[in-house]
């Protein structure tokens, strides 16, 4: 851990500073576990009171207000906040580890300078890697993989042959990435193996999560667009093209051959079926279940998923169903007690 004047990071983040800008900066918390020396920000409004009571020595605002606390101006308070712990305490530094006498590389793969590869990694035949990957124990990369730069595998990650991944590309542990698609023909009761003859293409700076499985495409390949982070024990079936930017929560489930467009966000527990569009920039609340395409730019949730602001109220009157029903239950026997009577 760092210790920064907060002038300095406020010049690192283009932001201002409002009060005492030599105040030393040693860690970064919440607004409500703060103390004394730290430096934490308010993005949600629903917060704000907190920044009355909290015992942080600064925090990262986006506009001035009243506070004991010294304030860092700046246009997006949780990205200058992201940058302010990256600049105190930094990324993982991984351990020196050189090529492990223990790991198994393939005489026809080929790996640029300054890789790292723990015991217990296999790297297979006619592999390609770039410059500054790291290899953590356990890893198995399979045959004709392609690796760009700066890639990080955690342990246990597994990526299957003819898989084709980009720079900056982070694998967690125990993701697998490229296995089979799940494909059967059914005839006579019997379900036959369709081969998956795609691969799966990872493009520049995405991020798999631990426990993740992505399915090679049956004709196609699957393919996770340029800075698309996906989180912990996501499926995504096979022949998928997930566009560029798109966050997927974890448990997040989607079906063969779905077109997932560009910045799309997925709570978690969202379920997408095969064959479907989703439109760019569109957002899916947690644990809907998404069964026809979803239009650009909408917001959309429950099962099946619908306007969310639609669904949200339509959830609100669960709770009252019972009654509802007792009420109209009592209503049909006073109505027709009336058209009995009436027919006398």
């Amino acid at each position: 851990m760092k210790t920064k004047k907060l002038e300095e990071l406020a010049q690192q983040v283009n932001g201002r500073v409002v009060g005492d800008s030599n105040l030393s900066i040693r860690g970064a918390s919440t607004l409500d576990k703060a103390k004394p020396g730290e430096i934490t920000f308010l993005s949600n409004p629903k917060y704000e009171a907190l920044v009355k009571t909290t015992q942080a020595s600064a925090i990262i605002v986006q506009k001035e207000m009243d506070t004991p606390a010294a304030l860092l101006v700046a246009e997006n308070p949780y990205y200058a906040f992201m940058q302010v712990v990256v600049l105190l305490h930094g990324h993982r530094e991984h351990p020196k580890a050189g090529i492990s006498p223990n790991a198994y590389i393939a005489e026809t793969a080929t790996m640029g300078p300054n890789c790292q590869v723990n015991h217990g990694v296999s790297i297979s035949e006619h592999v390609k890697i770039g410059k500054n990957c790291y290899f953590y124990p356990g890893v198995f990369i399979g045959p004709n993989v392609q690796i760009g730069d700066d890639c990080i595998f955690y342990p246990n990650a597994v990526v299957y042959d003819g898989t084709q991944i980009g720079n900056r590309v982070i694998i967690q542990s125990n993701a697998s990435v490229g296995q089979d698609g799940f494909g059967f023909a059914t005839h006579n009761g019997e379900h036959h193996k369709i081969p998956q003859i795609g691969r799966v293409t990872l493009e520049d700076d995405v991020e798999i999560g631990a426990g993740c499985a992505i399915e090679r495409g049956t004709l196609d390949d699957t393919v996770v667009g340029k800075g698309s982070k996906i989180g912990d024990l996501v499926a995504i079936g096979h022949g998928t093209k997930i566009g560029p930017g798109c966050l997927l929560v974890p448990q997040v489930g989607i079906a063969g051959s779905a077109v997932i467009g560009h910045h799309v966000v997925m709570g978690g527990q969202v379920g997408v079926v095969g064959h479907i569009k989703v439109g760019n920039k569109a957002k899916i609340a947690a644990k809907a279940g998404v069964i026809n395409n979803v239009p650009d730019d909408a917001t959309v949730g429950g099962t099946p998923a619908i306007d969310l602001t639609v669904a949200k109220r339509a959830y609100a009157l669960i709770e009252c169903l019972p009654e509802m029903r007792k009420k109209l239950k009592e209503l049909d026997r006073k109505l027709s007690k009336l058209l009995m009577d009436a027919d006398e």
